[in-house]
């Protein structure tokens, strides 16, 4: 990460600050696109000087890039959380249901992260093709024993797990759209989770 100081020499005011700063980016962003965006407005958006928040973060790219990387870090928190010794359908039926919470609670953070994606991931690319590979072929191996045990039906576990991403992250990327379809207060998260978690829970039972 680009901070000015490392995560075992930050105080609780650092910590504080910086997520203080990334909250009030993802706001800019999400508002004005990277190129749109000024540290300017991210400062005034957070309560920070300028002086201060470049402390924190040298360049506009730094605060971008840490705003993405913590959305990624919080959708693999659950990824991470896979029991081998579990229940396969329930580790992955809590899976996709924390997923879902995220579309909807920070659905902001999903859209930016898609654009970056749709773009290339020209800033993000390292941390997708070394973090988050790691850890996908890590629970993808997980998958592959509850396969070989014969607990659910052979399928290719990496394009389980982008299933999975695809079919929650829908709800915040096509919010308009879905809100178009099923009424603009409907909550479509709530009535997805039963959906999508019967549609996996048929997909997964070995025939």
């Amino acid at each position: 990460m680009p901070q000015a100081r490392t995560a075992s020499r930050k105080t609780r005011i650092q910590t504080q600050n910086e997520g203080l700063i990334l909250d009030a980016a993802l706001e800019v962003f999400a508002a004005y696109g990277f190129r749109g965006a000024t540290v300017d407005q991210i400062a005034a958006g957070c309560g920070l000087s300028k002086p201060n928040l470049l402390y924190y973060f040298r360049r506009k790219e730094d605060i971008y890039r840490a705003v993405l990387e913590r959305t990624l870090t919080d959708w693999l928190v659950p990824l991470r959380a896979l029991d081998p010794s579990g229940d396969p359908v329930a580790e992955l039926s809590r899976y996709i249901s924390e997923k879902l919470r995220l579309s909807r609670e920070n659905p902001k953070a999903s859209r930016l992260f898609a654009n970056e994606i749709l773009h290339g991931a020209p800033v993000i690319g390292k941390f997708l093709k070394g973090p988050l590979r790691e850890l996908v072929d890590k629970e993808a191996a997980i998958i592959r024993g509850w396969i070989a045990a014969g607990r659910i039906a052979a399928i290719d576990p990496y394009h389980l797990i982008f299933a999975i991403w695809a079919t929650t992250q829908h709800y915040a990327d096509f919010d308009v759209q879905v809100r178009a379809v099923l009424g603009e207060k409907t909550d479509a998260t709530r009535g997805a989770e039963m959906a999508l978690i019967s549609l996996f829970r048929y997909g997964l039972q070995v025939r």
